[in-house]
């Protein structure tokens, strides 16, 4: 029995010199910040809370790939260049006012977009007509008017053909065609480019890959459109606000 009480006090002596010794210290150190609590969220590595956005640069050989210069009349008819949308995050677009079956449902997704960014400054649209005989800029301010388009950093473009087609599959890769054979006489891709305030282009990883582009043609209203493509018109929100906060 006498035994086990020494036993007790044995124990009880250790701890009292632990706490003596070791209490002290650990507290200095939480105190001078040599110690972290681990569970707090925000006690993450800096890194992570300060990264800016997580989207990536479409690069092509390595290097990041930016807008080419341009110039073209809008439909004030006002020469516009690749300058005018320095300094802001923008969309790009390639269309043309008669096409009769993707431009009306890029144009309309174009149309919330602009809504949801109404009041900022710093957000445009830049929209080149693949027809632009046909496009002047009385007919791209009717069809600005039409859809509703006062963003005043949003502007439809039209002027030389070959510069235009030049732009688009050359300078964004994003394909257009004039094809008598198919309805509108022009075929074109339906997807969007984004770019950020310094003039690359952007976008999000998908399964570690860019996607490059967002789809344009798709609903917020569905998941996936005729052709079964992923609706992207959300995603492209996020990042434009993820460019914006740059």
């Amino acid at each position: 029995m006498k035994k086990t009480n020494y036993s007790y006090i044995g124990i009880a002596f250790t701890i009292l010199i632990f706490g003596i010794i070791f209490i002290p210290r650990i507290v200095d150190r939480i105190t001078n910040g040599d110690i972290s609590r681990q569970e707090s969220r925000s006690d993450q590595p800096k890194e992570v809370a300060e990264k800016k956005s997580d989207l990536v640069f479409i690069q092509n050989n390595g290097v990041n790939r930016k807008v080419p210069d341009f110039s073209f009349t809008n439909q004030y008819g006002k020469t516009i260049t690749n300058k005018d949308f320095e300094g802001k995050v923008y969309v790009i677009e390639f269309f043309f006012t008669t096409c009769p079956t993707i431009c009306p449902r890029m144009n309309s997704n174009l149309i919330q977009i602009q809504n949801e960014f109404e009041g900022f400054e710093d957000f445009g649209v830049a929209s080149f007509t693949i027809n632009p005989e046909h496009d002047t800029p009385d007919v791209l301010k009717a069809y600005a008017e039409k859809y509703g388009i006062t963003n005043l950093n949003w502007h439809l473009m039209t002027g030389s053909k070959d510069a235009i087609y030049e732009l688009a599959n050359k300078g964004f890769y994003i394909y257009t065609a004039e094809n008598p054979d198919v309805q509108g006489g022009f075929e074109h891709s339906g997807n969007f480019a984004l770019i950020d305030k310094n003039g690359f282009v952007r976008s999000r990883e998908m399964q570690g890959n860019p996607i490059i582009y967002y789809n344009g043609i798709t609903s917020e209203s569905e998941k996936t459109d005729e052709d079964g493509k992923l609706e992207e018109i959300s995603a492209l929100k996020e990042d434009i606000k993820k460019l914006l906060n740059e």
